[in-house]
């Protein structure tokens, strides 16, 4: 399903807060009780969250990321805005890495304007989006990949990225907990983000505000090994002490 603008904010309050009664997300949401209910009947159905007796909690496992059609659905006007803003900021005859996840598809799209871009991509998504832009040469990496979101993965990749020095990493991520590590699921994709980042003059990270406080198994790195944080909301006091004390400029896109 593609949850409806209530939905989607509903879905934020649950990953966001953790488990809430159906009363307090009537209350948040200002509607009535049966509507949180239907609602909240039909996300879970989804698989998008997990309901038990008087309420809902996120449907999220610490090892194993929620399907690519969940994920592409979930927080799209955060991804936009997010992906908006970076555009704004990668000048344009850049040499980018470009990594998995549907926030980096959005990045895609918003970079299709951009003349004389080299993108160096894992991600087959991104890749045929870019392929649509007259101003951009795409270079996919070689490996496995990964079915469950077309993603290049393993020891293949890895090396193949090792051959190229650029102006900027983009990269995603699953969580980020709150003594700013960076976690992801699959070690496959955590070894070819290490590498884009070791192989990058700057790391910038794009990672919508659910991403935030959220647990994963495998750890990449931590917030200050990046350059630039972009989100959609305002990290807490201590993501933002964390932030400043690594040296991380954080871009809230919108604001």
């Amino acid at each position: 399903m593609t949850p409806n603008p209530r939905q989607s904010k509903l879905l934020t309050l649950i990953n966001d807060r953790g488990a809430l009664s159906i009363e307090a997300l009537a209350a948040e949401l200002d509607v009535a009780l049966q509507t949180v209910r239907r609602d909240v009947h039909r996300l879970s159905e989804a698989g998008l969250i997990a309901r038990f007796h008087g309420g809902a909690r996120p449907a999220l496992s610490t090892t194993e990321n929620i399907a690519y059609r969940q994920r592409k659905a979930l927080h799209g006007s955060a991804k936009a805005l997010i992906a908006q803003a970076i555009a704004q900021r990668v000048p344009h005859g850049s040499a980018l890495f470009i990594n998995i996840g549907t926030t980096m598809e959005a990045v895609a799209h918003a970079l299709l304007a951009h003349q004389d871009l080299r993108v160096i991509t894992n991600n087959l998504h991104v890749a045929a989006i870019l392929s649509e832009a007259p101003g951009c040469q795409v270079i996919v990496a070689g490996g496995e990949m990964r079915s469950l979101d077309r993603g290049i993965v393993g020891e293949l990749a890895v090396d193949f990225i090792r051959q190229f020095k650029v102006d900027i990493g983009l990269i995603g991520i699953s969580g980020i907990e709150p003594d700013g590590s960076l976690r992801d699921f699959d070690y496959r994709e955590v070894q070819v983000a290490r590498t884009i980042m070791a192989q990058s003059r700057q790391v910038w990270l794009a990672a919508d505000s659910s991403k935030f406080l959220r647990a994963a198994i495998v750890q990449l790195a931590h917030v200050r090994d990046i350059d630039l944080l972009y989100t959609e909301a305002p990290p807490s006091e201590d993501m933002a002490k964390i932030l400043a004390d690594g040296g991380v400029e954080c871009i809230v896109a919108g604001h």
